[in-house]
């Protein structure tokens, strides 16, 4: 596969994860958590395959610089709302990392190539799908004691990501 190649499979595995919000966040109202946590995952994985694409070829595309952000924003924050609605994280928490993305979106659009990622934002970003994967672990997959400490996993590994979400905001606003 060619670097042309590699860049529209990243950019088309990019679209995909964005297109993946909507049907998570209605699963989730559905109540249908094995289909809403295998479409987190399947976004969480694209994530990282169009990554290792993007930087097989050299590079990604402007476009796919610029989207990819974006997109991470809509997966992760569906389900974030949708936890902060079922009262499982506070919203004040969920306010504030929603604060901090339109921030560091903003400041990336004003970037020539979208703004690379720092590696705290990265980390924040695993840090957030580990999270997310747990909090949404299904009832029906396993003892609701054993389901209840992968829950009470996902919440406390939030607590990091949120800390992790905000140290890396000042480091892009302190480039800035």
């Amino acid at each position: 596969m060619n670097a042309s190649q590699c860049r529209r499979l990243a950019d088309g595995l990019t679209v995909g994860r964005a297109v993946i919000g909507l049907p998570l966040i209605l699963a989730l109202a559905a109540g249908w958590s094995s289909l809403a946590w295998w479409l987190l995952l399947l976004g969480g994985l694209s994530d990282a395959a169009d990554g290792w694409l993007a930087r097989r070829a050299g590079g990604g595309s402007v476009w796919g610089a610029r989207l990819d952000p974006l997109t991470d924003k809509i997966l992760i924050l569906a389900p974030l709302l949708w936890l902060g609605a079922a009262r499982a994280l506070p919203l004040w928490a969920i306010w504030l990392l929603l604060a901090r993305e339109l921030l560091i979106s903003g400041w990336r659009a004003g970037q020539g190539s979208g703004g690379p990622a720092s590696w705290s934002g990265k980390a924040k970003t695993i840090l957030q799908f580990l999270a997310l994967l747990l909090l949404l672990w299904p009832q029906s997959w396993g003892p609701a004691a054993a389901i209840g400490a992968l829950h009470g996993l996902g919440f406390w590994l939030f607590w990091p990501s949120l800390l992790l979400a905000l140290s890396s905001a000042w480091g892009y606003l302190r480039k800035a």
